[in-house]
Protein backbone atom coordinates (compact mmCIF):
# COMPACT_ATOMS: atom_id res chain seq x y z
CA UNK A 1 0.00 0.00 0.00
CA UNK A 2 1.16 3.54 -0.74
CA UNK A 3 0.97 6.73 1.24
CA UNK A 4 0.11 10.38 0.66
CA UNK A 5 -1.93 10.80 -2.52
CA UNK A 6 -2.34 14.28 -3.90
CA UNK A 7 -5.31 16.56 -3.42
CA UNK A 8 -7.78 16.44 -6.32
CA UNK A 9 -8.08 20.22 -6.38
CA UNK A 10 -5.28 22.43 -7.61
CA UNK A 11 -4.60 26.08 -6.91
CA UNK A 12 -1.93 28.27 -5.43
CA UNK A 13 -1.60 30.20 -2.21
CA UNK A 14 -1.99 33.95 -2.23
CA UNK A 15 -0.06 35.30 0.77
CA UNK A 16 -0.49 39.00 1.31
CA UNK A 17 -2.76 39.54 -1.70
CA UNK A 18 -6.18 41.14 -1.78
CA UNK A 19 -8.59 39.48 -4.20
CA UNK A 20 -12.11 40.60 -5.04
CA UNK A 21 -14.75 38.14 -6.16
CA UNK A 22 -18.51 37.74 -6.23
CA UNK A 23 -18.52 34.60 -4.07
CA UNK A 24 -15.95 33.30 -1.57
CA UNK A 25 -16.44 29.67 -0.54
CA UNK A 26 -14.61 28.60 2.63
CA UNK A 27 -14.04 24.86 2.36
CA UNK A 28 -12.86 22.75 -0.57
CA UNK A 29 -14.79 19.55 0.04
CA UNK A 30 -17.60 18.16 -2.07
CA UNK A 31 -20.13 20.66 -0.68
CA UNK A 32 -17.86 23.67 -1.17
CA UNK A 33 -16.95 22.63 -4.70
CA UNK A 34 -20.58 21.98 -5.60
CA UNK A 35 -21.65 25.42 -4.35
CA UNK A 36 -18.77 27.09 -6.19
CA UNK A 37 -19.70 25.29 -9.40
CA UNK A 38 -23.33 26.41 -9.12
CA UNK A 39 -22.25 29.99 -8.41
CA UNK A 40 -19.99 29.96 -11.47
CA UNK A 41 -22.86 28.60 -13.56
CA UNK A 42 -24.95 31.58 -12.45
CA UNK A 43 -22.37 33.94 -13.94
CA UNK A 44 -20.66 34.87 -10.67
CA UNK A 45 -16.93 34.88 -10.09
CA UNK A 46 -15.81 32.42 -7.40
CA UNK A 47 -12.89 31.71 -5.07
CA UNK A 48 -12.57 28.47 -3.04
CA UNK A 49 -10.46 28.89 0.11
CA UNK A 50 -8.88 25.75 1.56
CA UNK A 51 -5.30 24.86 2.45
CA UNK A 52 -5.87 21.18 1.60
CA UNK A 53 -8.94 20.95 -0.66
CA UNK A 54 -10.64 17.61 -1.10
CA UNK A 55 -8.69 15.79 1.62
CA UNK A 56 -11.24 15.64 4.43
CA UNK A 57 -14.49 13.70 4.69
CA UNK A 58 -15.02 13.96 0.92
CA UNK A 59 -11.83 11.98 0.31
CA UNK A 60 -13.16 9.04 2.31
CA UNK A 61 -16.80 9.16 1.20
CA UNK A 62 -18.26 6.13 -0.56
CA UNK A 63 -20.54 8.32 -2.67
CA UNK A 64 -23.85 6.50 -2.20
CA UNK A 65 -26.79 8.60 -3.36
CA UNK A 66 -29.31 6.79 -1.22
CA UNK A 67 -32.33 8.77 -0.04
CA UNK A 68 -34.38 5.56 0.29
CA UNK A 69 -31.80 3.43 2.09
CA UNK A 70 -30.82 6.33 4.35
CA UNK A 71 -34.36 6.93 5.60
CA UNK A 72 -34.39 7.12 9.39
CA UNK A 73 -37.31 7.40 11.75
CA UNK A 74 -38.57 10.95 12.51
CA UNK A 75 -36.47 12.56 9.77
CA UNK A 76 -39.29 13.47 7.40
CA UNK A 77 -38.02 16.97 6.61
CA UNK A 78 -34.56 15.60 5.89
CA UNK A 79 -36.09 12.92 3.65
CA UNK A 80 -37.77 15.63 1.57
CA UNK A 81 -34.42 17.38 1.12
CA UNK A 82 -32.69 14.11 0.22
CA UNK A 83 -35.31 13.21 -2.37
CA UNK A 84 -35.13 16.72 -3.80
CA UNK A 85 -31.36 16.49 -4.12
CA UNK A 86 -31.53 13.00 -5.62
CA UNK A 87 -33.77 14.42 -8.32
CA UNK A 88 -31.20 17.11 -9.08
CA UNK A 89 -28.32 14.69 -9.53
CA UNK A 90 -28.82 13.74 -13.22
CA UNK A 91 -28.78 17.37 -14.36
CA UNK A 92 -25.94 18.23 -11.96
CA UNK A 93 -23.76 15.42 -13.32
CA UNK A 94 -24.73 16.19 -16.92
CA UNK A 95 -23.77 19.82 -16.44
CA UNK A 96 -20.30 18.78 -15.38
CA UNK A 97 -20.03 16.47 -18.38
CA UNK A 98 -21.29 19.11 -20.78
CA UNK A 99 -23.76 16.63 -22.25
CA UNK A 100 -27.08 14.97 -21.64
CA UNK A 101 -27.31 12.78 -18.54
CA UNK A 102 -25.86 9.31 -19.17
CA UNK A 103 -27.21 6.41 -17.17
CA UNK A 104 -24.14 4.24 -17.69
CA UNK A 105 -20.74 5.94 -17.33
CA UNK A 106 -19.37 9.44 -16.77
CA UNK A 107 -16.14 11.24 -15.98
CA UNK A 108 -17.55 12.15 -12.58
CA UNK A 109 -18.28 8.50 -11.74
CA UNK A 110 -22.04 9.05 -11.60
CA UNK A 111 -23.92 5.76 -12.03
CA UNK A 112 -27.65 5.08 -11.89
CA UNK A 113 -27.52 1.33 -11.24
CA UNK A 114 -30.00 0.49 -8.50
CA UNK A 115 -28.98 -0.60 -5.00
CA UNK A 116 -29.49 -4.05 -3.48
CA UNK A 117 -30.29 -4.35 0.22
CA UNK A 118 -29.57 -7.81 1.61
CA UNK A 119 -29.75 -9.50 5.00
CA UNK A 120 -27.60 -12.26 6.43
CA UNK A 121 -29.97 -13.98 8.86
CA UNK A 122 -33.61 -14.15 9.91
CA UNK A 123 -33.32 -11.15 12.26
CA UNK A 124 -31.79 -9.08 9.48
CA UNK A 125 -34.64 -10.13 7.20
CA UNK A 126 -37.21 -8.91 9.73
CA UNK A 127 -35.34 -5.64 10.25
CA UNK A 128 -35.15 -4.92 6.52
CA UNK A 129 -38.79 -5.88 6.07
CA UNK A 130 -39.81 -3.50 8.86
CA UNK A 131 -37.75 -0.72 7.27
CA UNK A 132 -39.37 -1.46 3.93
CA UNK A 133 -42.78 -0.88 5.51
CA UNK A 134 -41.65 2.55 6.71
CA UNK A 135 -40.14 3.33 3.31
CA UNK A 136 -43.30 2.34 1.49
CA UNK A 137 -45.42 4.37 3.91
CA UNK A 138 -43.31 7.35 2.84
CA UNK A 139 -44.10 6.66 -0.81
CA UNK A 140 -40.71 5.09 -1.59
CA UNK A 141 -40.20 2.12 -3.90
CA UNK A 142 -38.52 -0.97 -2.45
CA UNK A 143 -39.08 -4.24 -4.31
CA UNK A 144 -38.64 -7.66 -2.70
CA UNK A 145 -36.46 -10.14 -4.59
CA UNK A 146 -35.97 -13.84 -4.07
CA UNK A 147 -32.45 -14.92 -3.21
CA UNK A 148 -32.28 -16.60 -6.63
CA UNK A 149 -33.27 -13.35 -8.36
CA UNK A 150 -30.70 -11.39 -6.37
CA UNK A 151 -27.95 -13.89 -7.22
CA UNK A 152 -29.02 -13.79 -10.85
CA UNK A 153 -28.15 -10.10 -10.81
CA UNK A 154 -25.08 -10.47 -8.58
CA UNK A 155 -23.73 -14.04 -8.95
CA UNK A 156 -21.06 -13.62 -6.26
CA UNK A 157 -23.59 -12.95 -3.52
CA UNK A 158 -23.57 -15.68 -0.91
CA UNK A 159 -26.28 -18.32 -1.40
CA UNK A 160 -26.80 -18.13 2.36
CA UNK A 161 -28.27 -14.60 2.47
CA UNK A 162 -31.73 -14.48 3.98
CA UNK A 163 -33.39 -11.79 1.85
CA UNK A 164 -32.86 -9.16 -0.86
CA UNK A 165 -34.61 -5.94 -1.86
CA UNK A 166 -34.14 -3.81 -4.97
CA UNK A 167 -34.02 -0.02 -4.44
CA UNK A 168 -34.13 1.55 -7.91
CA UNK A 169 -33.90 5.19 -6.75
CA UNK A 170 -30.59 4.76 -4.88
CA UNK A 171 -27.54 5.40 -7.06
CA UNK A 172 -23.87 6.33 -6.61
CA UNK A 173 -21.07 8.68 -7.63
CA UNK A 174 -17.30 8.53 -7.15
CA UNK A 175 -16.55 11.55 -4.91
CA UNK A 176 -12.85 11.66 -5.80
CA UNK A 177 -13.56 11.73 -9.53
CA UNK A 178 -16.35 14.22 -8.99
CA UNK A 179 -14.10 16.57 -7.01
CA UNK A 180 -11.40 16.34 -9.66
CA UNK A 181 -13.95 17.11 -12.38
CA UNK A 182 -15.34 20.18 -10.59
CA UNK A 183 -11.84 21.41 -9.74
CA UNK A 184 -10.94 21.11 -13.42
CA UNK A 185 -14.02 23.08 -14.40
CA UNK A 186 -13.16 25.76 -11.81
CA UNK A 187 -9.48 25.91 -12.73
CA UNK A 188 -7.83 28.99 -11.23
CA UNK A 189 -10.46 29.48 -8.53
CA UNK A 190 -8.69 27.77 -5.62
CA UNK A 191 -6.69 29.68 -3.01
CA UNK A 192 -4.54 27.21 -1.08
CA UNK A 193 -4.73 29.08 2.22
CA UNK A 194 -6.54 28.60 5.51
CA UNK A 195 -9.39 31.00 6.22
CA UNK A 196 -8.80 32.88 9.48
CA UNK A 197 -12.12 34.65 9.83
CA UNK A 198 -14.93 36.68 8.34
CA UNK A 199 -14.60 40.34 7.38
CA UNK A 200 -17.36 42.78 8.30
CA UNK A 201 -18.45 46.24 7.23
CA UNK A 202 -21.55 48.09 8.39
CA UNK A 203 -23.21 44.98 9.78
CA UNK A 204 -22.68 42.73 6.79
CA UNK A 205 -20.05 40.14 5.90
CA UNK A 206 -17.73 41.37 3.16
CA UNK A 207 -15.27 38.53 2.75
CA UNK A 208 -12.56 36.45 4.39
CA UNK A 209 -9.19 37.11 6.00
CA UNK A 210 -6.49 34.53 5.29
CA UNK A 211 -4.25 32.97 7.93
CA UNK A 212 -1.18 33.61 5.77
CA UNK A 213 -2.05 37.25 5.20
CA UNK A 214 -4.24 38.91 2.62
CA UNK A 215 -7.98 39.04 2.15
CA UNK A 216 -10.69 37.77 -0.14
CA UNK A 217 -13.29 40.51 -0.58
CA UNK A 218 -16.64 39.09 -1.63
CA UNK A 219 -20.25 40.01 -2.11
CA UNK A 220 -21.27 36.64 -0.67
CA UNK A 221 -19.28 34.38 1.67
CA UNK A 222 -20.23 30.71 2.04
CA UNK A 223 -18.96 28.90 5.16
CA UNK A 224 -18.69 25.28 4.02
CA UNK A 225 -15.59 24.01 5.85
CA UNK A 226 -17.23 21.20 7.77
CA UNK A 227 -16.07 20.75 11.36
CA UNK A 228 -13.92 23.88 11.13
CA UNK A 229 -16.95 26.15 10.65
CA UNK A 230 -17.73 26.64 14.34
CA UNK A 231 -14.23 27.88 15.16
CA UNK A 232 -14.00 30.38 12.30
CA UNK A 233 -13.19 33.88 13.50
CA UNK A 234 -15.78 36.61 13.14
CA UNK A 235 -18.94 34.49 13.26
CA UNK A 236 -22.06 36.43 14.29
CA UNK A 237 -22.42 36.90 18.03
CA UNK A 238 -24.62 34.29 19.66
CA UNK A 239 -24.50 31.94 16.68
CA UNK A 240 -23.97 28.34 17.77
CA UNK A 241 -22.92 25.75 15.25
CA UNK A 242 -23.11 22.54 17.33
CA UNK A 243 -20.95 20.30 15.17
CA UNK A 244 -19.51 17.02 16.41
CA UNK A 245 -17.07 14.67 14.69
CA UNK A 246 -18.51 11.30 13.71
CA UNK A 247 -15.72 9.00 12.60
CA UNK A 248 -15.91 6.29 9.99
CA UNK A 249 -13.50 3.69 8.67
CA UNK A 250 -13.57 2.82 4.99
CA UNK A 251 -11.62 0.35 2.86
CA UNK A 252 -10.69 0.31 -0.81
CA UNK A 253 -9.81 -2.98 -2.49
CA UNK A 254 -8.77 -4.05 -5.97
CA UNK A 255 -10.77 -6.81 -7.63
CA UNK A 256 -8.55 -9.29 -9.54
CA UNK A 257 -9.40 -9.78 -13.21
CA UNK A 258 -10.85 -13.24 -12.70
CA UNK A 259 -13.44 -11.88 -10.22
CA UNK A 260 -14.50 -8.77 -12.13
CA UNK A 261 -17.04 -7.47 -11.70
CA UNK A 262 -17.32 -8.39 -8.04
CA UNK A 263 -20.69 -6.66 -7.97
CA UNK A 264 -22.37 -4.36 -10.48
CA UNK A 265 -24.68 -2.62 -8.00
CA UNK A 266 -24.11 -1.11 -4.60
CA UNK A 267 -24.81 -3.81 -2.03
CA UNK A 268 -26.04 -2.55 1.34
CA UNK A 269 -26.32 -5.29 3.91
CA UNK A 270 -27.20 -6.13 7.47
CA UNK A 271 -25.04 -8.82 9.04
CA UNK A 272 -26.39 -9.85 12.45
CA UNK A 273 -27.79 -6.34 12.82
CA UNK A 274 -24.61 -4.52 11.77
CA UNK A 275 -24.67 -2.49 8.52
CA UNK A 276 -22.05 -2.90 5.81
CA UNK A 277 -21.91 -1.75 2.20
CA UNK A 278 -19.92 -2.69 -0.90
CA UNK A 279 -19.75 -0.04 -3.62
CA UNK A 280 -18.23 -0.89 -7.04
CA UNK A 281 -16.08 1.63 -8.90
CA UNK A 282 -15.53 1.91 -12.63
CA UNK A 283 -11.77 1.31 -12.24
CA UNK A 284 -12.14 -2.27 -10.99
CA UNK A 285 -12.01 -1.45 -7.28
CA UNK A 286 -14.66 -1.58 -4.58
CA UNK A 287 -15.29 0.49 -1.47
CA UNK A 288 -16.36 -1.21 1.75
CA UNK A 289 -17.64 0.77 4.69
CA UNK A 290 -20.31 1.58 7.26
CA UNK A 291 -18.51 1.93 10.59
CA UNK A 292 -19.61 4.88 12.68
CA UNK A 293 -18.06 5.88 16.00
CA UNK A 294 -17.83 8.87 18.29
CA UNK A 295 -14.84 7.81 20.38
CA UNK A 296 -11.55 9.28 21.57
CA UNK A 297 -9.40 7.04 19.40
CA UNK A 298 -8.97 9.72 16.76
CA UNK A 299 -7.93 12.38 19.27
CA UNK A 300 -4.71 10.48 19.77
CA UNK A 301 -3.85 10.36 16.06
CA UNK A 302 -1.24 12.57 14.45
CA UNK A 303 -1.23 14.35 11.13
CA UNK A 304 -0.88 11.78 8.41
CA UNK A 305 -2.33 8.96 10.50
CA UNK A 306 -5.69 7.76 9.34
CA UNK A 307 -4.69 6.65 5.88
CA UNK A 308 -2.93 3.39 5.29
CA UNK A 309 -2.84 3.53 1.55
CA UNK A 310 -3.70 6.38 -0.78
CA UNK A 311 -4.61 9.45 1.24
CA UNK A 312 -3.09 12.92 1.64
CA UNK A 313 -0.80 13.60 4.56
CA UNK A 314 -1.72 17.06 5.72
CA UNK A 315 -2.16 18.90 8.96
CA UNK A 316 -5.45 18.62 10.80
CA UNK A 317 -8.55 20.57 9.94
CA UNK A 318 -8.71 24.16 11.02
CA UNK A 319 -8.35 24.93 14.70
CA UNK A 320 -7.13 21.53 15.82
CA UNK A 321 -9.85 19.19 14.61
CA UNK A 322 -8.11 16.10 13.23
CA UNK A 323 -8.52 15.79 9.47
CA UNK A 324 -7.17 12.26 9.55
CA UNK A 325 -8.82 10.11 12.17
CA UNK A 326 -6.97 7.11 13.50
CA UNK A 327 -8.10 3.89 11.84
CA UNK A 328 -9.83 1.40 14.13
CA UNK A 329 -8.38 -2.11 13.93
CA UNK A 330 -11.71 -3.45 15.10
CA UNK A 331 -13.49 -1.43 12.44
CA UNK A 332 -11.32 -2.83 9.66
CA UNK A 333 -11.86 -6.37 10.95
CA UNK A 334 -15.61 -5.84 11.19
CA UNK A 335 -15.88 -4.50 7.65
CA UNK A 336 -13.93 -7.34 6.09
CA UNK A 337 -15.71 -9.98 8.19
CA UNK A 338 -19.21 -8.75 7.40
CA UNK A 339 -18.55 -8.03 3.73
CA UNK A 340 -17.33 -11.63 3.31
CA UNK A 341 -20.57 -12.95 4.81
CA UNK A 342 -22.47 -11.27 1.97
CA UNK A 343 -19.88 -11.70 -0.79
CA UNK A 344 -17.37 -14.44 0.15
CA UNK A 345 -15.03 -13.51 -2.72
CA UNK A 346 -14.09 -10.34 -0.81
CA UNK A 347 -11.45 -12.53 0.88
CA UNK A 348 -9.62 -12.74 -2.46
CA UNK A 349 -9.35 -8.97 -3.06
CA UNK A 350 -6.23 -6.84 -2.65
CA UNK A 351 -6.46 -4.31 0.19
CA UNK A 352 -5.30 -0.98 -1.23
CA UNK A 353 -6.31 1.53 1.39
CA UNK A 354 -7.78 1.92 4.86
CA UNK A 355 -8.95 5.44 5.61
CA UNK A 356 -10.77 7.18 8.43
CA UNK A 357 -12.24 10.66 8.46
CA UNK A 358 -14.55 12.68 10.68
CA UNK A 359 -17.91 13.81 9.31
CA UNK A 360 -19.65 16.90 10.75
CA UNK A 361 -22.76 15.83 12.66
CA UNK A 362 -25.44 18.00 14.30
CA UNK A 363 -27.85 17.31 17.18
CA UNK A 364 -30.70 16.46 14.80
CA UNK A 365 -28.47 14.90 12.09
CA UNK A 366 -29.66 17.55 9.62
CA UNK A 367 -27.46 20.14 7.90
CA UNK A 368 -26.86 23.74 8.92
CA UNK A 369 -27.84 25.37 5.65
CA UNK A 370 -28.92 28.93 4.95
CA UNK A 371 -28.58 32.47 6.20
CA UNK A 372 -28.55 33.47 9.89
CA UNK A 373 -30.45 36.14 11.80
CA UNK A 374 -28.87 39.43 12.81
CA UNK A 375 -30.89 39.44 16.05
CA UNK A 376 -27.65 39.37 18.01
CA UNK A 377 -26.43 42.64 16.52
CA UNK A 378 -29.18 44.83 17.91
CA UNK A 379 -29.41 46.51 14.49
CA UNK A 380 -32.27 44.99 12.49
CA UNK A 381 -34.02 42.45 14.64
CA UNK A 382 -35.42 39.61 12.60
CA UNK A 383 -33.48 40.24 9.41
CA UNK A 384 -30.80 37.97 7.99
CA UNK A 385 -27.17 39.02 7.92
CA UNK A 386 -26.23 40.05 4.41
CA UNK A 387 -23.31 38.48 2.63
CA UNK A 388 -23.18 35.29 4.76
CA UNK A 389 -24.46 31.75 4.11
CA UNK A 390 -23.63 28.67 6.21
CA UNK A 391 -23.46 25.21 4.60
CA UNK A 392 -22.11 22.52 6.92
CA UNK A 393 -23.21 19.67 9.20
CA UNK A 394 -24.15 17.30 6.36
CA UNK A 395 -23.04 14.22 8.35
CA UNK A 396 -23.52 11.05 6.25
CA UNK A 397 -25.43 12.85 3.47
CA UNK A 398 -22.83 15.28 2.14
CA UNK A 399 -22.40 13.76 -1.31
CA UNK A 400 -26.10 13.13 -1.83
CA UNK A 401 -27.03 16.67 -0.75
CA UNK A 402 -24.40 18.49 -2.81
CA UNK A 403 -26.71 19.51 -5.70
CA UNK A 404 -29.42 20.65 -3.25
CA UNK A 405 -26.95 22.64 -1.16
CA UNK A 406 -25.61 24.28 -4.32
CA UNK A 407 -29.09 25.09 -5.59
CA UNK A 408 -30.28 26.45 -2.24
CA UNK A 409 -27.21 28.67 -1.91
CA UNK A 410 -27.77 30.01 -5.41
CA UNK A 411 -31.40 30.79 -4.59
CA UNK A 412 -30.34 32.62 -1.43
CA UNK A 413 -27.79 34.66 -3.37
CA UNK A 414 -30.53 35.46 -5.90
CA UNK A 415 -32.81 36.61 -3.05
CA UNK A 416 -35.29 33.81 -3.69
CA UNK A 417 -35.28 31.61 -0.57
CA UNK A 418 -37.41 28.46 -0.70
CA UNK A 419 -39.49 28.19 2.52
CA UNK A 420 -39.33 24.37 2.36
CA UNK A 421 -35.78 24.46 3.68
CA UNK A 422 -36.30 26.86 6.60
CA UNK A 423 -36.07 23.91 9.01
CA UNK A 424 -32.35 23.66 8.23
CA UNK A 425 -31.44 27.24 9.16
CA UNK A 426 -28.00 27.30 10.79
CA UNK A 427 -29.24 29.45 13.68
CA UNK A 428 -31.92 27.00 14.85
CA UNK A 429 -29.77 26.01 17.85
CA UNK A 430 -28.86 29.60 18.75
CA UNK A 431 -30.29 32.19 21.09
CA UNK A 432 -29.30 35.20 19.04
CA UNK A 433 -31.50 37.64 20.95
CA UNK A 434 -29.18 37.29 23.98
CA UNK A 435 -26.11 38.50 22.06
CA UNK A 436 -25.00 42.10 21.91
CA UNK A 437 -21.98 42.43 19.62
CA UNK A 438 -21.85 42.43 15.84
CA UNK A 439 -19.27 39.74 15.15
CA UNK A 440 -18.19 37.53 18.05
CA UNK A 441 -14.54 38.05 17.16
CA UNK A 442 -14.14 41.05 14.82
CA UNK A 443 -11.48 40.32 12.27
CA UNK A 444 -11.42 43.42 10.14
CA UNK A 445 -13.28 45.94 8.04
CA UNK A 446 -12.52 45.97 4.35
CA UNK A 447 -14.01 47.90 1.48
CA UNK A 448 -14.03 46.10 -1.86
CA UNK A 449 -11.75 47.93 -4.27
CA UNK A 450 -12.72 47.35 -7.90
CA UNK A 451 -9.13 48.04 -8.95
CA UNK A 452 -7.82 45.02 -7.06
CA UNK A 453 -7.39 41.58 -8.56
CA UNK A 454 -10.69 39.90 -9.40
CA UNK A 455 -11.07 36.11 -9.36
Amino acid sequence: MTMNPQSPAGGASAPGRDISTDVAVIGGGIIGHGIAWEARQSGRSVVIIDDAPGTGASWAAAGMLAPVSELHYQEEELLELMLHSSGLWPAFAAGLEGQEADSSRSDSGYLTASTLAVGADAADRRALADLRSVQQASGLTVEALTVREARGREPLLSPGISCAFDIPADHQVDPRRLLARIAEALAGSAVRERAAGLLWEDGRVTGVSLAGGGTINAGETIVANGLGAGALGGLPAGLKLPLRPVYGDILRLRVPAYLQPLVTSTVRGLVHGVPVYIVPRQDGTVVIGATQREDALSDEGTAGAGTAGAGPETAGLEHGTPAHAAISAGGVYQLLRDAQVLVPAVAELELLEATARARPGTPDNAPLLGRVSDAGTGRHIGRDIEGLIIATGFFRHGVLLTPAAASICRQLMDGDADPRWAAFRPDRFSNLSAATATPATPVGTVTIDPNKETA
